[in-house]
Order: C-alpha cells, then sequence, then structure tokens
C-alpha cells in the first residue's frame, strides 16, 4: 500500500485579507473617536500602512485592523507588525502579512514530529512547505493533532491529503 501524505502550509488569501482591509478602513471613517485624527489603513505594495496623529491613535487602527483579520478567519500569527514610529506630525505603523513557512519554522515543527510524533511518520522540507508521510492514516491524524497543538509562531494549514 502507498503512503498516505498531507502538507503543511501557511498560505493567506489576498482578497480576503483585502476585504478586511476595506472593512477596516470603513469603521475609521465612520467611528467618532477616530473624526480629525488622519487614521488610515491602506496597502503599499505588499504591506500595510497605518496612519493616525497619535501613538495611541495609531494603536487603536492597529486594534480595529486586527478585530477585521479576526473577523474574517484569520490567525493574527499571519500578521507581522512593526513598532509605532513617527513620520513627520503623524505616526505611522507597517504590517506585513506572513506567507510560507521560514526555515527555522520548519526544522522545529520536523524536530517535533521527530521527537514527539508517532514512529512511522516521516516530515520533509519541500520549499516553504512541509511534506508530511506514513503508511498509516491514523499516525497521520495523530501528527496533525499535535501540529495544531505546537507552539509556533506560524499559522499552519493542512492541505494535499492523500
Amino acid at each position: 500500500m502507498a503512503d498516505s501524505s498531507f502538507d503543511v502550509v501557511n498560505k493567506v488569501d489576498k482578497m480576503e485579507a483585502d476585504n478586511a482591509v476595506n472593512q477596516a478602513q470603513k469603521e475609521l471613517e465612520t467611528r467618532y473617536d477616530f473624526k480629525g485624527v488622519g487614521a488610515s489603513v491602506d496597502w503599499s505594495g505588499e504591506k500595510l500602512l497605518l496612519k493616525a496623529s497619535s501613538e495611541e491613535r495609531v494603536k487603536a487602527v492597529l486594534d480595529v485592523l486586527q478585530t477585521k483579520f479576526i473577523k474574517r478567519g484569520f490567525s493574527l500569527k499571519t500578521l507581522d507588525v512593526g513598532d509605532p514610529y513617527a513620520s513627520g506630525k503623524e505616526y505611522r505603523i507597517e504590517a506585513s502579512l506572513k506567507e510560507g513557512i521560514d526555515q527555522p519554522s520548519a526544522k522545529k515543527l520536523t524536530k517535533l514530529i521527530r521527537d514527539e510524533g508517532p514512529k512511522s511518520v516521516k516530515a520533509q522540507i519541500q520549499g516553504d512547505e512541509l511534506r508530511v508521510s506514513s503508511k498509516s492514516r491514523d499516525d497521520l491524524q495523530a501528527t496533525m493533532a499535535l501540529l495544531k497543538s505546537a507552539d509556533v509562531d506560524v499559522d499552519l494549514q493542512f492541505v494535499n491529503r492523500r
């Protein structure tokens, strides 16, 4: 019997992220506490740029954005948020979306599978994703549960189950 397998990936749906940003922008335009503070959320290339007139207001803008991302089904692990900094008369925060599993996280996951997972399970790094295979589907289910409970700074999704 052939090996069963699945891939562990970290993918972000760009359209859903864009919808979350648009919803956050609409809320910023309509909320009374954001009137006259120049609060905005915009895409600047691949990054998100949050602006407001004070450091507290730009942190509140970030809170609104994170709320919209959560409502759209995103994990906050996909957002890589920088610190607030002054730029002229306004404060800014740059945030970007993390996509793919970086090399240190992939190595940490393969070590976790090797140490704590079922013995028949093999994991190999393929670019920015991880392929996990085994002869037993029950072992693969156990490995999925192990990875879901793992404390990693990457949002994990499981695809290509065979």
